[in-house]
C-alpha cells in the first residue's frame, strides 16, 4: 500500500501536486488545510482521504487525531506531535512543525512530511509512505 502524506497546505499549494500524488492508495493530510475547499483537487483523484485538524482549521468535522492500521502497521495521525506515542502504535506521523523527520524513539518512528507553503528552513515537500505485510517499508520526503 502507497500513501500520500501532507501537512501544513494552508490554504494553498503548487499547481502540480495533485498530479504528483496520482497512484496512492490513500491519501493522509496532518492539518493545517484552513479552507476545506483546498483538497477538492486532491478528494477528485479518487483514493479516500484523510484528514485530521490543525490549530489554524476551523472545520471541526476532522478529528484532533486518527489511528489508523494499515497492512498489519498501525499509525497515529494528528497535527500537533505528542509528548509520548500512544500505546500500540508503530509510527506516529504529524505536521506543524513544519520540518521533515523520520526518527525512533522507543521502538515508535516518527515521521512528519514537511510542509507545502511554509517551509522552515527547508525546501516545502510531502512523503510517499509504503507499508507492506506488517512493515512500514519506506518513507520518503518528495520535494515540492
Amino acid at each position: 500500500m502507497r500513501i500520500a502524506v501532507l501537512s501544513d497546505t494552508h490554504d494553498r499549494f503548487p499547481a502540480s501536486l495533485p498530479g504528483r500524488l496520482r497512484g496512492a492508495d490513500e491519501i493522509w493530510h496532518l492539518g493545517d488545510v484552513c479552507d476545506p475547499a483546498t483538497l477538492v483537487e486532491f478528494e477528485q483523484l479518487g483514493p479516500p482521504m484523510r484528514v485530521v485538524l490543525g490549530n489554524c482549521d476551523g472545520h471541526f468535522a476532522w478529528p484532533l487525531d486518527l489511528e489508523l492500521k494499515r497492512a498489519g502497521v498501525t499509525f497515529y495521525l494528528t497535527h500537533i506531535p505528542p509528548s509520548r506515542a500512544p500505546k500500540g502504535v508503530q509510527a506516529v506521523l504529524h505536521g506543524h512543525t513544519h520540518v521533515p523527520r523520520d526518527e525512533v524513539i522507543g521502538g515508535v518512528r516518527w515521521l512528519n512530511p514537511g510542509c507545502i507553503t511554509r517551509p522552515r528552513g527547508v525546501p516545502p515537500s510531502f512523503a510517499w509512505l509504503t507499508v507492506e505485510a506488517g512493515k512500514l517499508t519506506r518513507w520518503e520526503i518528495v520535494r515540492v
